[in-house]
């Protein structure tokens, strides 16, 4: 399929446009941009910055991409947004470059449903097969791991990190890391359970979600401290969810912010 360019868009010298982009009624695409095979660019959108995008996403009208990060220190230098393959991006959504504070890469993953509004700060690291509804709003340097769901309106601190497989209740305030598997809600923020639902659909065998089950427990429902719970973790290697115990051990070990508990 021959690229489609319409004619009210305005596509700088120097972006390279892959076979197959449709570039929507006045889009706007800087110089420094890449956007790979079949990807379509809706109408009035603005990818700009050093910003390579994969092939096959779709986004909707009106999201400005690789916007320059809202951080008081970025000093003009350059540098970069990548989004991987397949993803859908909704209408509104607002997606920086990094910093130089980290590696000066904001990272999007593959096939990713990310809806209105949706804000991808800088240096933000975004996993691959997640959903983002409505409003979420992703803080500096977060990080969130494959499969995760982040309910709308959510707002998620900077430097936070989501695990793998959790789910993010709406309109939740993430001040702290959200450990894989599990679903955290509520006002003050709780890990209430394990994502079960998310694990079924994600075809876990019953002996890997039944050592997540004994996770939830040790880290939130027996009154361990911390340690004492990942050492418990540690212990249930062995009972068919050695994945998923590492997992969860690697992640742990991984935290700055503390666990929502």
């Amino acid at each position: 399929m021959a690229t489609q360019v319409h004619p009210t868009a305005l596509v700088a010298p120097g972006a390279e446009l892959g076979e197959g982009v449709h570039i929507g009624a006045y889009a706007v695409i800087g110089p420094q941009v890449r956007i790979g095979a079949n990807t379509r660019i809706g109408p009035h959108c603005v990818v700009e910055g050093r910003t390579r995008i994969g092939c096959d996403n779709l986004f909707h009208g009106a999201s400005s991409i690789g916007c320059m990060p809202q951080d008081m220190s970025h000093d003009g230098e350059v540098t970069e947004l990548v989004i991987g393959d397949r993803n859908t991006v909704f209408q509104y959504c607002t997606f920086s470059t990094g910093t130089r504070k980290e590696d000066g890469i904001t990272r999007v993953g593959s096939d990713n449903w990310i809806m209105a509004t949706v804000h991808l700060a800088h240096d933000v690291v975004l996993g691959s097969h997640c959903v983002l509804a409505n409003s979420a709003t992703l803080a500096g340097h977060v990080h969130v791991g494959d499969w995760a769901v982040i309910g709308g309106l959510s707002g998620v601190h900077q430097f936070v990190h989501i695990g793998a497989h959790a789910m993010v209740g709406f309109q939740a305030h993430v001040s702290q890391d959200v450990a894989p598997f599990m679903t955290v809600d509520g006002n003050p923020l709780a890990t209430r359970a394990v994502n079960l639902t998310g694990l079924k659909r994600r075809g876990f065998s019953a002996e890997a979600m039944a050592v997540v089950r004994q996770m939830h427990r040790l880290l939130f429902r027996q009154g361990l401290t911390l340690d004492d719970a990942q050492a418990a973790v540690a212990a249930l290697k062995g009972q068919g969810g050695d994945a998923e115990v590492q997992q969860m051990l690697d992640f742990l070990a991984g935290s700055r912010r503390g666990l929502v508990r």
